[in-house]
């Protein structure tokens, strides 16, 4: 972690000390509803709040052996949680999200001292001048922005080969259940910040796996929307056709919660969660999403029991038969609208010296020694040549993508399986970080669901040699609430997911 951001996130915490003058109550694994509850009794402050935060932070994801999850704690948290005691005190709650911190992936805009990096020293000085559109939202809410999570640099869309949860401003983020193991990415630091307990619920993004697998891998909740239910807004780039942001928690009802408070729907997604939301719903078991992990397909198979305890009807073998056939339309569809879009994106940033992609790719070879220490630029560089949103190439591919992973795929597997919704493993378990080798990844259920621009939600099914794996349950565009339904049902049948033990970050801190 570069030692201007160290600066600012221990600064923040060091002054805390003895802030609040009040003994601070058992806060460990608490959900939004309680810790609103403790607030409305008096129990608890904000202030408290984002202390205990601030203080896990400062233990745990800070120095050599941290997780390295958070790259920036915001220096006016704790102003903002004192003025939304003292509304809370005076005028009553906003809602659900007043006072409660929440983590932003760093690559979203926030127009307050943190800069939005992408994990890029290149972009260090990006100081945007209006919050993301979300972000305007959580504000309004009354959540509290505690800071900025580190990421997969670029989102994970610089490199070929790359290790995900790597950046040159960030460091390696860490996952919180083994040493050594991978977070995932790109949103591997939000998802190790609500594992392990740094904060309440976080905001990743996805392209394609980035919420789903990270949140799998890390042993939570996240719930990868239908495309453009949240603005893509103030979010650094890749491709408009899949770009989405989403929320992570340690429980379905937390994620359903935020996500309310980040879109313009007037659904209430939080009355989907019921617990009878399987009984009666035809499931299909796409089984041509697995088969690369036997450890993780027998998990899988023992919990199809759980399923059918609350109600479910399976139907088994429910393929979805276009897998496989959009992955290369999905690449050109990426590198053409991430050059589009990037350059867009910068044109309007105050960073004269990286205003386009050409720039970023020559400003990584200027800081080589930082930059591409672990690994390349070669899809900047494929981006660089790839056709322009006019070009036919594009549009061609971009049709074919959307319509095999979507009308030939996911609605065709529902149409043809007579189904409510799908489900498969999400991915497999954690594998060891590796810069040589870069990620190993075998096999996931994010693709249809993420080309196709469906929601997708991904709960913790168990563990596969200790470390924790997901179930995906998804199907066709704004079925939010279906899946919200389906996702609770399951979790509170199985309540699958412990927290780390963090014990190997513990002894490293004592032996320091």
């Amino acid at each position: 972690m570069s030692q201007w951001i160290k600066i600012l996130a221990l600064g923040a915490v060091l002054s805390l000390a003895g802030c609040s003058g009040a003994k601070t109550p058992d806060l460990s694994e608490k959900s939004i509803a309680e810790l609103q509850a403790m607030m409305s009794d008096g129990q608890l402050s904000s202030v408290q709040l984002v202390e205990y935060y601030q203080a896990r932070i400062a233990r745990y994801d800070q120095g050599e052996k941290g997780l390295n999850s958070i790259i920036v704690v915001n220096p006016d948290a704790l102003d903002i949680a004192r003025q939304l005691d003292q509304e809370r005190a005076q005028e009553g709650s906003r809602g659900p999200l007043h006072g409660i911190p929440v983590l932003l992936k760093d690559n979203i805009d926030t127009a307050d001292k943190m800069p939005n990096t992408a994990g890029s020293l290149l972009l260090k000085d990006n100081l945007p001048k209006r919050d993301a559109p979300l972000v305007a939202k959580l504000r309004a809410a009354g959540a509290v922005i505690l800071g900025k999570a580190n990421l997969s640099e670029w989102a994970n869309f610089r490199a070929h080969p790359s290790s995900s949860g790597w950046s040159a401003v960030g460091g390696q983020v860490r996952n919180p259940y083994q040493e050594g193991a991978n977070p995932c990415g790109s949103s591997g630091g939000s998802a190790v910040a609500v594992a392990a307990d740094l904060v309440v619920v976080s905001v990743g993004t996805e392209t394609d796996g980035s919420l789903t697998c990270p949140a799998a891998i890390n042993g939570i909740v996240t719930i990868k929307p239908t495309l453009n239910l949240i603005s893509q807004g103030g979010i650094i780039p890749i491709a408009h056709s899949q770009d989405t942001a989403g929320p992570m928690a340690r429980t379905v009802a937390d994620a359903a919660l935020l996500l309310e408070s980040m879109t313009d729907s007037t659904v209430n997604y939080s009355s989907a969660l019921q617990k009878d939301g399987l009984n009666g719903k035809r499931i299909g078991v796409v089984r041509n999403l697995m088969g690369y992990d036997q450890n993780l397909d027998n998990t899988f198979d023992a919990e199809l029991k759980a399923l059918q305890a609350q109600g479910a009807e399976l139907v088994d073998s429910c393929d979805i038969a276009t897998v496989g056939q959009f992955s290369e339309q999905e690449f050109t569809v990426l590198l053409s609208e991430f050059k589009a879009g990037i350059n867009a994106y910068l044109e309007q940033a105050d960073l004269p010296e990286v205003n386009n992609l050409k720039a970023l790719v020559e400003g990584n070879k200027q800081l080589a020694d930082k930059e591409l220490v672990h690994f390349g630029q070669e899809l900047f560089e494929y981006a660089l040549q790839a056709p322009a949103l006019t070009d036919s190439a594009y549009i061609q591919a971009q049709e074919g993508a959307r319509r095999l992973a979507g009308k030939e795929g996911i609605d065709a597997a529902l149409d043809r399986c007579d189904v409510d919704l799908l489900i498969a493993p999400t991915v497999g378990p954690a594998w060891q970080t590796d810069y040589e080798r870069g990620d190993q990844f075998e096999g996931s259920a994010s693709s249809p669901a993420a080309v196709a621009g469906y929601p997708h939600i991904t709960v913790p099914m168990g563990y596969v040699e200790g470390l924790p794996v997901g179930i995906s349950f998804f199907s066709g565009a704004n079925t939010e609430s279906l899946l919200i339904g389906a996702a609770y049902s399951y979790e509170q049948a199985t309540h699958h997911r412990t927290a780390p033990t963090l014990e190997w970050i513990t002894s490293a801190a004592e032996t320091e």
